[in-house]
């Protein structure tokens, strides 16, 4: 911060009354008009695409984003989302920003970890690796907030930090215990990388981390977030979380109390309105006016750098005009065909056109426009359902007709019912099946769960298995696409389909993509950000934070589909890998590989590197990602690959916490999925592993 932005800040700071300072520090901020800061709202959602603010381009929701292992493409996501909220803006003005909710502070990217596949929110997330949610919540980062030193494109948050993912019924109240090494393995790299890459704000969980609310943590807040890691933006809690302290979580006795634990720690933003307590809790010793000038600062510079305080900046040209529509129309388009995963492919797939006469689309997803959008989502006039995609692609030789079939869920489905029998008839079914945001997300939200947005069990519904059923009785190549936010864990699936395509919530334009990937116009390259376990019984208790058991790292029993997963139609072979370490053992590791492709096809794949100790003095992961390239190979071509890993990279942490680099033996896998037997068994490409001494 310069010197005269800073002597700026102070200056208006000196200038306020209590009351004003207050005024600043709930969501809902009131204007100071003799010092020229406006009304603004702090909440502004931005997860993928502009949320609550008029037409906007939807993009994939995030665990889409996840799928694609692609930061370039998840830079220029967010770059998209952040122009088109700053023209909004400036189409207002500051002065009206808070009447028309066109605010630029956005609750976004949610870089939580996906560590059991029952939570609705997952969604929200880039899946259950830390590497891969830390590099890619990273690059939403810097293309949301741009590239200027001091003032911000829009600001970004990190959020919730920092142990939280369900379950959502009891997000309120529950208490995630969890050790030093899953805190620093697991759950806190991806907020110590955003910190690092100048994430704005950080925004505090619902529950108690080890005994402490997550919005009043010593630990977290100051010990790690600005202590350790010397983040300078500003704190903000979760939506009336700090009346959790004395309703739920039962650590204070008041609301007094609890501002006073909450600012003291470091909380400086209150969603909510118990920061409307301030002024009291000032009268009656419960804070000092150093407490809420600490926090006010910060607020203060926010908005400074947000062009919130004056007219100064080099975003307050941009405009509606200047947006290039079309652009972030084929952006999210791009996105969402990177985004799609191939889980089973028997041959059918590309379907031919010369071949069919007649296509069947059936299933409850087929012309649901909720089943393109997932949580937080803003609202297009470009939405494009499946079947429209599906129409517009086969063209007006090729005869497609559609039939609802089933519901989601909680009907059974009619003895008498004839939409089945279509599919005799039909070249080929095509069946979108899976989940929408009725029945899964954020507790309040998922408004036909019984659950508060999560899951007892991850199989598809016994109404949809059982119209699969019927569909598959004609004889016929039946296509399954899957859509929602979550792994869906069904074997008999697996079995009854002749391909499946798990497509997420992929935006405007998914509808679109998924027929160009069908038909063939591009092909499928997205990887499973998080592992598909066969079934709820391969799990750990959802309460339960250890990271034993969970996820690809310490999952020892064989999965559905593993972590990193995603067939292709291209013809992708790993031609050689090799390793070495430097001279001393302690600079660096180099890695070379070569990737070809022997179709006839360009495509595009994730080579993807991971690493373990073989003899640890300690429990370490069974593999952790290290590395991960996206290519784009043309037919018959071969690409050399080659990383240059720093030995810091490849640290384990031990039971204290603590980054440890063992001697002995390290193993490094590269390959197009996580390792194990189960991927090349459903037709990915075989890896390679290399073993080096370090003594």
């Amino acid at each position: 911060m310069s010197q005269k932005n800073n002597e700026k800040v102070q200056q208006m700071l000196s200038s306020m009354s209590i009351e004003e300072k207050a005024g600043l520090m709930i969501h809902r901020a009131k204007a100071i008009p003799r010092l020229g800061i406006p009304a603004y709202n702090w909440w502004n959602e931005a997860l993928h695409g502009v949320a609550n603010q008029g037409e906007s381009t939807v993009f994939p929701q995030a665990i889409a984003l996840g799928a694609t292992f692609d930061e370039n493409l998840i830079y220029r996501v967010a770059e998209a989302i952040s122009l088109e909220a700053r023209a909004k803006f400036n189409s207002v003005g500051k002065e009206e920003a808070d009447r028309y909710h066109r605010g630029l502070t956005f609750w976004a990217p949610n870089i939580n970890i996906f560590r059991d596949p029952r939570w609705g929110r997952g969604q929200e997330t880039y899946g259950e690796d830390p590497i891969l949610t830390s590099r890619l919540g990273t690059a939403y980062v810097r293309g949301l907030q741009g590239d200027d030193p001091y003032y911000l494109r829009a600001a970004a948050c990190a959020k919730h930090f920092a142990v939280h993912s369900g379950p959502e019924g009891s997000r309120h109240v529950f208490d995630a215990q969890v050790s030093p090494k899953d805190l620093e393995e697991t759950y806190l790299p991806a907020f110590k990388a955003l910190v690092k890459a100048g994430v704005e704000s950080v925004m505090g969980a619902y529950n108690r981390v080890n005994g402490e609310p997550a919005c009043g943590s010593t630990f977290l807040i100051q010990k790690k977030l600005r202590q350790e890691w010397g983040f300078q933006g500003h704190v903000v809690s979760d939506c009336w979380a700090i009346c959790d302290f004395h309703k739920n979580h039962k650590v204070t006795q008041d609301v007094l109390e609890s501002v006073a634990l909450a600012l003291k720690t470091g909380c400086d933003l209150n969603c909510g309105d118990a920061y409307q307590y301030l002024v009291e809790a000032l009268q009656k010793g419960y804070i000092s006016e150093a407490d809420i000038n600490r926090s006010v600062s910060r607020l203060l510079r926010t908005m400074d750098k947000l062009g919130l305080l004056s007219d100064e900046g080099p975003y307050a040209s941009i405009s509606l005009e200047n947006i290039d529509w079309k652009r972030h129309d084929n952006l999210a388009l791009e996105a969402a065909e990177k985004s799609l995963v191939l889980l089973k492919n028997n041959g059918i797939l590309p379907l031919k056109k010369e071949k069919l006469s007649y296509v069947f689309v059936t299933g409850p997803n087929a012309t649901n426009t909720d089943a393109l959008l997932g949580n937080y989502a803003g609202v297009s006039s470009k939405l494009r359902t499946v079947l429209e995609g599906i129409v517009a692609e086969a063209g007006p030789e090729i005869t497609v007709t559609y039939k609802k079939g089933c519901p989601l869920a909680e009907r059974r489905i009619n003895p008498n019912d004839w939409a089945s029998g279509v599919t005799k008839y039909a070249d080929v079914t095509i069946a979108v099946m899976g989940r929408d945001i009725s029945v899964e997300g954020e507790e309040g939200d998922a408004i036909l769960s019984p659950t508060f947005g999560d899951f007892e069990d991850l199989d598809l519904s016994a109404e949809q298995l059982e119209y699969l059923r019927r569909l598959k009785e004609g004889g016929k190549p039946l296509v399954v696409i899957l859509m929602g936010g979550a792994p869906i864990c069904s074997p008999e699936l697996h079995d009854l389909a002749d391909a499946i395509i798990m497509a997420w919530y992929p935006g405007q334009a998914g509808g679109e993509a998924i027929a160009r990937i069908l038909f063939g116009k591009t092909a499928p390259c997205g990887k499973l950000p998080v592992t598909f376990p066969t079934s709820v019984r391969q799990l750990p208790p959802f309460d339960d934070y250890a990271m034993k058991g969970r996820t690809y790292r310490y999952m020892e029993a064989e999965p559905l589909y593993p972590f990193g997963f995603g067939l292709t139609y291209a013809k992708m072979e790993l031609l050689r890998f090799g390793c070495s370490l430097s001279g001393d053992g302690n600079s660096h590791v180099t890695v070379r590989a070569e990737v070809r492709n022997s179709g006839d096809k360009a495509g595009r794949e994730v080579l993807q590197l991971y690493y373990r100790w073989a003899d640890a003095p300690f429990t370490v992961p069974r593999w952790s990602l290290v590395e991960f390239r996206p290519l784009e190979i043309a037919a018959g071509a071969s690409q050399p690959i080659e990383f240059k890993l720093p030995i810091d990279r490849l640290a384990c942490i031990d039971p204290e916490g603590h980054p440890v680099l063992p001697q002995g033996t390290l193993e490094l896998y590269a390959g197009f999925a996580s390792p194990g037997g189960r991927a090349e068994a459903l037709g990915s490409p075989a890896g390679k592993m290399v073993r080096l001494k370090r003594n």
